[in-house]
């Protein structure tokens, strides 16, 4: 087995979807003749747990957990928040507004944690693998973020092991959707783009994950060529039977909802089917599943639809495949963010998977729509397109009252996690020193 090292801040027992994309990959690399060195830290800040995942990681694999220092406990006392509260890193306010600490505490997040909170733990981490890997050889190092801080850790690993090194964004750095939210100064923002052009420039290989966003990294990286390889769902989620569907007409959401993911439109036109039709109104259900803004909850109770609302808290990935392949509709609002885009939520390949159909919201020429039509999974609006919308979430009813409200996908298992496993590995072999391209 070729070996590589893993940078990654999330894994087992984390949950949520920072941990979904490398873990999945994980179980498939050994098929292709690859075995994985996973380096993590050590009882991390975690915005979610889900310790059923643990038992997905291979047998045998080598994981190395390294003690982080992260100045949460700090912000925690600083906002006013209980020691064993839970921190999100997407701008999520459940239950309140922002209060003035919360803007400040956000001031300093983007100004003097740069490149994020995990930034004590780089050097820590590039001393202790700089001499893991005097003695334990691999191919290669990848490394995965956000948080960003990881690329760091491997650039400075640079400095001291020429070993091939693969640059994975599951998220852009300064084109994220939030960025524009962290309040930066001229200074604090031309380090994070000069952190950013150092990993571009120095990575062996630049991975991402939509086809928007490798455009993006190409002109920041002044015209170097990105690998694209996606996210996916893992077939083995989706072998258990399907189920009972929702006696109601429930239009599901997975995973966290910040305000910037807040599809007003939809609200619109499910207060106006509700008052056109009886029947809409009584089997109406709008299914919320993860952390959800205090805007989003604001706006449903705006537009009478409270009544209609069921929120169930983060649970193990297992129950919600179930709640996905139950659903009637699986809803997928994309971020009105300069950034849209090359939003391609995980979330939407679990959907595929599920074969349920998607409801999503968004710039009708993004990746997500790119994808949703390849496969011909559901149906996108725009932003603004009450009357379309309106029509699609009234044929799906429709087709609920019928009993036929099912989906054709196709050629959906270009996106598991196996297939994509491999793809990793043939680009792993291409800058690999004993790669048929270099021995030549």
């Amino acid at each position: 087995m070729k070996k590589f090292l893993l940078i990654t801040y999330y894994w087992p027992p984390a949950g949520g979807g920072g941990v979904q994309r490398w873990l999945k990959m994980t179980k498939y690399f050994r098929d292709y003749g690859w075995e994985p060195i996973i380096y993590t830290a050590e009882a991390g800040e975690q915005a979610a747990f889900d310790p059923s995942l643990v038992q997905e990681i291979p047998d045998g694999l080598t994981v190395i957990r390294q003690a982080i220092w992260e100045p949460y406990d700090l912000y925690k006392k600083f906002t006013g928040k209980k020691k064993g509260e839970k921190v999100y890193s997407g701008f999520i306010n459940e239950g309140k507004k922002s209060s003035i600490t919360q803007e400040l505490s956000v001031f300093i997040r983007g100004n003097f944690f740069i490149p994020d909170a995990r930034r004590f733990w780089i050097r820590p981490s590039i001393h202790f693998l700089k001499k893991y890997l005097e003695d334990h050889k691999v191919e290669a190092i990848v490394s995965t973020g956000p948080p960003h801080s990881m690329h760091m850790i491997a650039l400075g690993l640079k400095k001291y092991h020429d070993i091939p090194w693969v640059a994975d964004f599951r998220d852009p750095w300064t084109r994220q959707d939030f960025y524009d939210q962290l309040k930066l100064t001229a200074l604090a923002d031309g380090i994070h783009k000069r952190m950013e052009r150092k990993v571009l420039n120095k990575a062996d290989r630049i991975v991402t994950v939509s086809w928007s966003w490798a455009e993006d990294f190409n002109k920041l990286s002044q015209g170097r060529d990105i690998n694209l390889i996606t996210n996916g769902f893992d077939p083995a989620d989706f072998l258990s039977p399907n189920g009972t569907r929702d006696k109601d007409f429930s239009i599901c959401h997975i995973g966290s909802m910040n305000k910037d993911r807040n599809p007003q439109v939809l609200w619109r036109a499910l207060k106006s089917l509700k008052e056109e039709n009886a029947l809409f109104a009584e089997k109406l259900k709008i299914k919320l599943i993860g952390q959800v803004d205090f805007a989003i909850l604001e706006a449903i109770q705006q537009h009478d639809l409270e009544e209609h609302l069921e929120r169930l808290n983060f649970m193990p990935h297992a129950e919600v495949v179930k709640h996905m392949k139950q659903a009637q509709l699986l809803l997928l609002p994309i971020n009105s963010t300069p950034n849209a885009m090359g939003i391609l939520p995980g979330k939407l390949y679990e959907y595929l998977g599920s074969k349920r159909p998607v409801l999503a919201i968004g710039p009708s020429s993004c990746d997500a729509a790119r994808v949703i039509e390849t496969t011909k999974a559901g149906t996108i609006n725009d932003y603004n397109d009450f009357d379309g919308l309106k029509k699609n979430i009234g044929q799906f009813f429709q087709k609920f009252l019928d009993k036929k409200l099912e989906v054709n996908s196709e050629n959906i298992n270009q996106f598991s996690r196996k297939e994509l496993a491999g793809k990793y590995t043939k680009l792993l072999a291409e800058i690999s020193p004993f790669s048929d391209k270099q021995m030549g």
